[in-house]
């Protein structure tokens, strides 16, 4: 993507040789070392996960329009699609971890960006190193090599440092259970769809559900509704196509399935508050415009 705003690298997973097994360990020293040309501090968009360890130091990140301060115990998880930027991790150490969609299970509205203390921190660390010595081995000795090894043991450091890692309260089977597979499968399509499906009622005739039973599930996984969620997918789409193309307000429309630029500016004035011209000279204006 390019603009007169930010110009956004899109980023294939490309692993390194002998590395490839879905996922790759590496560190922000490694990464340092990588780009010596700090082509990290720019927007990216890849299109495989990052999930990060800070075990020391401290620094800055900036991830969909949200700055965030790093330090130790900081956890950092950037999705498949989002533009991000390591604004500043040149004092930051830990491990960092790339892999492909599909290679661990996802979790259900974990957040960008959280904090992790004490035990759990030393328990997340010692699960990615124990995940860089099998992928290691793996490099090293290809007969040793166990793609689903390497993915249960991420699903586990994962697990281990989401932050809120308390059981559902209906047990396992229980309602909690079943709505969050209800919600999981809600999130799957609006990802899919929200290109051309604005209204919950899509969504429920697509799953099998009805628009309730989809708004009580997103709402016990996120805290909001349905309708919300989605609405919320299609604005940060937009906010991307504003801020990270040279898009014309129209054309930017089309791509998100607004029938006319009028609707559109009209979705994204309640969404809010401005028009979508005004958000994108504001943004430039006083984003982190960063340029090529």
């Amino acid at each position: 993507m390019k603009s007169g705003h930010n110009a956004v690298r899109q980023l294939p997973y490309l692993p390194a040789v002998g590395a490839a097994y879905g996922v790759e360990v590496l560190s922000f020293a490694a990464l340092r070392a990588m780009d010596a040309d700090g082509r990290r501090t720019r927007p990216q968009r890849p299109d495989f996960h990052v999930f990060a360890l800070v075990a020391s130091g401290t620094g800055a990140h900036e991830a969909d329009f949200q700055d965030y301060g790093l330090e130790a115990g900081s956890a950092v998880w950037i999705r498949p699609g989002m533009v991000h930027r390591w604004s500043d991790i040149d004092a930051c150490d830990g491990p960092m971890i790339l892999f492909q969609p599909g290679f661990a299970p996802a979790e259900a509205a974990a957040p960008v960006c959280w904090g992790l203390e004490g035990r759990q921190l030393s328990l997340a660390l010692l699960a990615a190193e124990h995940l860089g010595r099998e992928h290691e081995a793996a490099v090293r000795t290809p007969r040793l090599a166990s793609p689903p090894l390497l993915a249960h043991l991420l699903a586990a450091l994962i697990l281990r440092a989401l932050p809120d890692r308390r059981a559902p309260a209906g047990g396992p089977g229980g309602r909690d259970d079943r709505r969050l597979e209800v919600f999981r499968a809600y999130q799957a399509a609006v990802e899919e769809r929200f290109t051309g499906w604005h209204h919950v009622a899509d969504y429920a005739r697509h799953l099998g559900y009805d628009a309730r039973t989809l708004t009580r599930a997103t709402r016990a996984a996120t805290g909001t509704g349905a309708k919300s969620f989605l609405d919320q997918r299609i604005l940060l789409e937009a906010k991307r196509l504003l801020a990270h193309t040279a898009l014309p307000v129209g054309a930017c429309a089309r791509r998100l399935g607004f029938g006319d630029a009028g609707n559109f500016t009209t979705f994204f004035r309640r969404q809010t508050g401005v028009p979508p011209a005004a958000w994108r000279a504001a943004y430039g204006a006083a984003g982190v415009a960063v340029r090529d």
